[in-house]
């Protein structure tokens, strides 16, 4: 499902990195897929996209950092899943992460797409993994590539 106008490409020989968290994988994981099969419907190839893993969502935002600053990727797609608990924790780990993030792709202009869930029960986190709310990790690869090709254009 794409919202941009005529067919979504990459620029030629581009290659995209997916982060994903560890924490909370039975959702990440199909956020993962589902920015993987977006990509390869849209002729990216596999060996073009690198998947990394970080511990959870607070880590993404580093290793979003480390990834542009190398420049070899035209975007990133950050996936996590934070579901709110007892504590405050749930709102320092989901908006220091989105925080993070766009520091990152302001900072470097590598395009980062956020596809961190900040949910407030598990099953919203299904909803928005396959279910009823579609899949935001295909979203978030469709935003990768959508700003890749927009930069690619207007550089």
């Amino acid at each position: 499902m794409s919202h941009s106008e005529g067919e979504l490409r990459a620029p030629e020989g581009a290659r995209f990195a997916i982060l994903a968290s560890r924490w909370n994988p039975r959702i990440v994981d199909v956020l993962v897929a589902g920015a993987l099969r977006a990509f390869a419907e849209h002729g990216v190839a596999e060996a073009a996209v690198d998947v990394v893993r970080v511990p959870g969502a607070w880590e993404l935002p580093m290793a979003a950092a480390k990834l542009a600053s190398a420049q070899r990727h035209a975007g990133i797609v950050a996936l996590g899943c934070v579901v709110r608990g007892q504590t405050r924790h749930y709102e320092h780990v989901a908006d220091e992460c989105a925080r993070g993030l766009m520091h990152v792709a302001l900072d470097t202009g590598v395009p980062v797409a956020n596809g961190v869930l900040a949910v407030e029960h598990h099953d919203h986190a299904l909803a928005r993994a396959g279910g009823n709310h579609g899949n935001k990790g295909e979203e978030a690869a469709l935003v990768a590539l959508e700003m890749s090709s927009l930069f690619a254009r207007i550089a």
